[in-house]
């Protein structure tokens, strides 16, 4: 029998199983966690999902590529109602990621008030675990968070909400 996948260890004092990401195209298998997409060889654009042709270019033919892991924020709106159990509220973001692609998501790390998102911030991507199953096996979720603001460096864009 194998032993536990990407990720297997301890955490403190409990063990840890495998991971497995909540969405197919988060890979959890590197130093670092990233969003894989199939891109068209013609042209460039990016999926999350398996394409029988492209959207933009009706190319047939797609290869898989990991993206970036930092962008910026496209758009954004707060989140007022969810489903049950569902803490709210929360920011849900569009981010165009830093050499192309982008991403529906939530902001992390960030009060949901409109004050304190903008279009512009940059942001990069984060992991938690969503939970956990009897066997020990963790569900991974990904999300965005904003990058330190240094030395004044700004995201570009404009300043407005969503």
């Amino acid at each position: 029998m194998a032993g536990p996948g990407p990720g297997a260890g301890t955490l403190g004092s409990r063990s840890v199983g495998a991971q497995v990401p909540i969405v197919d195209y988060l890979d959890l298998d590197g130093a670092q966690a990233r969003l894989l997409a199939w891109c068209c060889d013609a042209c460039g654009a990016c999926y999350f999902d398996r394409r029988n042709a492209c959207a933009r270019c009706f190319g047939r033919s797609f290869s898989r590529r990991p993206l970036a892991t930092t962008g910026t924020v496209r758009t954004f709106t707060i989140v007022h109602r969810a489903a049950p159990g569902v803490e709210v509220p929360y920011v849900s973001v569009v981010v165009d990621l830093d050499g192309g692609g982008a991403v529906k998501a939530n902001l992390r790390d960030v009060e949901a008030d409109p004050a304190a998102v903008r279009v512009g911030m940059p942001v990069r991507l984060v992991t938690w675990v969503a939970g956990v199953d009897d066997e020990g096996t963790e569900a991974v979720a990904f999300g965005f968070a904003p990058v330190a603001d240094t030395a004044g460096a700004g995201g570009g864009g404009d300043d407005g909400g969503a």
